[in-house]
């Protein structure tokens, strides 16, 4: 493939967004104030999501193995983050400090994954002779669902976590 001025552009912007990526991640792993409905939110929808995905993912099971290990070891992450987090109740509100490195590579690992996959189609458009992708064969690989399931395997498991925590705070208050 020749070095065009847009692959340059591309080869400048994937570490850009990386980097981008990154930072994001490092404010919402950062002490922040507990908000029941983004637990909820949490701890509700990205299992409804998951078993979304588990449903289109019936016919293949391999896939559907390795996405529900992804979540086994996601909620495992999270329950050793849970352990790590500070929590604070000031009285007048809740606050919690999540460790940020467990979160980070969790959440990167799909960033990347999905980066990848971008990067894979776009240069599979600027070939000579595209190909025709099977995105149900790129969202089923094993590269795919196991960041995935990882990911809202964490963010469900310690969403469940910090609504737990939530609920022991309001009982010792009354």
């Amino acid at each position: 493939m020749p070095l065009t001025v847009t692959t340059v552009v591309l080869l400048i912007l994937v570490p850009v967004l990386i980097w981008r990526i990154y930072t994001r991640l490092k404010m919402v792993f950062q002490r922040q104030e507990s908000v029941a409905w983004r637990h909820w939110v949490g701890a509700a929808g990205l299992p409804l999501l998951l078993l979304t995905a588990a449903q289109s993912m019936l016919n293949n099971l391999p896939a559907l193995s390795l996405m529900a290990g992804g979540v086994l070891a996601g909620a495992w992450l999270a329950t050793i983050a849970l352990k790590k987090t500070r929590f604070e109740n000031t009285g007048l509100k809740l606050y919690f400090t999540p460790p940020s490195r467990t979160g980070i590579l969790v959440c990167m690992l799909f960033a990347a994954r999905a980066l990848q996959i971008g990067v894979e189609f776009y240069i599979n458009r600027q070939s000579e002779h595209p190909q025709l992708i099977n995105s149900t064969a790129v969202m089923q690989h094993p590269l795919t669902v196991i960041p995935f399931g990882l990911m809202l395997g964490y963010l469900a498991t310690y969403s469940i976590g910090l609504l737990r925590w939530r609920q022991s705070q309001h009982r010792g208050q009354v």
